[in-house]
C-alpha cells in the first residue's frame, strides 16, 4: 500500500517507517525538520518537509502522494519537563496538532479519497477521578478537571471522536507510556538523579508500552482491523509505588524520595500529583482480540530490563 505518515521523526515513527518499508509498503514520510530528510530517504521512505497546521500545504502532500492509508503521528514533545505545573503551556504546540492538525489530515483524506486514518492518541497517567479498574474503550475517560490541563484532555477527545467519524476507517491508537531506545530517556535520567518522587502512596496506575511493540501495533492497524479505538498497551498495568523503585533499582539509583501530595502540588501542579495518585490504567484485550497484536514485552518489568541493559 501507499502510505503516508506524519510525524515521522518522532520516538515511534522512527521505528514505523523501517517497518513498514519491510513489509513492503512505499512510504512517504514527513518532518519539519529539512535536517532529517537523509535520514528518512535512508531508512526507504520518500521524505516531506511539512508543516502540519499548514492546511493547503497539508492537502498538496496528501494529494501528491495519493496514500491508500494516513497516519497521524504528529506531535511536538521534546522531552522536557519546564511549566510541568502547566500542562497545557507545555503541550500547546501538540494540542494544536491534535486539533488543527487532525482537521487539516482529515480535510486532506477526504480530497485524495484515502478511507483509511490511523491516529495516535493517549492512554499514560491520567487525573482520574478515583482509582478504579483498567479502563476499556467502552469506559469513559473521567478525568478530573483541572484547569491548566483542560486544553489537553479537549485535544486527545478531539482525535478520539473526529478521526472514527470523518472517515470510512478511522482508528485511534490509545498508546500507554513510551519506553525504549529513544523514547524516554528523560525519564531514565529522571531516575537516575532521584528528580522522580514517589508522590503520595504512589497508587496511581499507569499502563505502558514499548516502543517497538507500539510500532508493530501501528503496522498491524495500518494493514488491517475494523475502524475503532483501541489502548495499546502492555499486559501489566501497575501502581507508581511498584515501577518507580524498580526502575531506579535496575539503573542503579537510590530508592526514589518520597513526597507528601501537600507538598508536591506547589512544585508540580494539580495535574502530576492525580497522576500519581488516582490514575486508573488501561486494559488491552480489544487490541489483542481484534487486531490480533500481541506485545513482544507483555509487562514493564522484562521490557525495563531489555531498555535499560541495551
Amino acid at each position: 500500500m501507499r502510505v503516508f505518515v506524519t510525524g515521522a521523526t518522532g520516538a515511534l515513527g522512527r521505528y514505523l517507517v523501517p517497518g513498514l518499508v519491510t513489509a513492503g509498503h512505499e512510504v512517504t514520510a514527513t518532518t519539519r525538520k529539512p535536517g532529517r530528510v537523509a535520514g528518512l530517504r535512508e531508512a526507504g521512505a520518500e521524505p516531506v518537509v511539512l508543516d502540519g497546521l499548514d492546511r493547503e500545504a497539508v492537502i498538496a502532500a496528501v494529494l501528491d502522494a495519493a496514500p491508500d492509508v494516513i497516519v497521524h503521528q504528529m506531535t511536538a514533545l521534546t522531552g522536557g519537563m519546564r511549566d510541568i505545573r502547566k500542562p497545557d503551556k507545555l503541550f500547546a504546540a501538540t494540542n494544536a496538532l491534535r486539533t488543527r492538525g487532525t482537521d487539516n489530515l482529515l480535510d486532506a483524506a477526504e480530497r485524495a479519497g484515502t478511507r483509511r486514518v490511523v491516529a495516535q492518541s493517549y492512554a499514560g497517567l491520567g487525573p482520574d477521578r478515583r482509582p478504579g479498574p483498567p479502563k476499556t474503550e467502552e469506559d469513559h475517560d473521567d478525568w478530573r478537571p483541572i484547569p491548566a490541563a483542560s486544553g489537553g484532555r479537549a485535544a486527545i477527545e478531539h482525535v478520539e471522536e473526529t478521526v472514527p467519524a470523518r472517515v470510512p476507517e478511522g482508528i485511534v491508537l490509545r498508546y500507554g507510556g513510551f519506553y525504549g531506545p529513544g523514547a524516554s530517556d528523560v525519564l531514565l535520567d529522571a531516575v537516575r538523579r532521584r528528580r522522580m518522587p514517589l508522590i503520595g502512596g504512589g497508587t496511581g496506575v499507569a499502563s505502558f508500552i514499548e516502543i517497538t511493540d507500539a510500532a508493530l501495533a501501528t503496522v498491524t492497524a495500518i494493514e488491517s482491523g475494523p475502524p475503532g479505538v483501541y489502548n495499546i498497551v502492555d499486559d501489566d498495568p501497575a501502581p507508581v509505588r511498584e515501577w518507580l523503585p524498580y526502575l531506579a533499582e535496575i539503573v542503579g539509583a537510590k530508592p526514589p524520595p518520597r513526597v507528601p501530595a501537600w507538598l508536591a502540588r506547589p512544585a508540580v501542579g494539580e495535574f502530576v500529583v492525580a497522576q500519581m495518585t488516582t490514575s486508573r490504567g488501561y486494559s488491552n484485550a480489544k487490541a489483542k482480540k481484534t487486531l490480533g497484536w500481541e506485545p513482544r514485552y507483555a509487562s514493564w518489568r522484562e521490557g525495563f530490563r531489555a531498555w535499560v541493559a541495551g
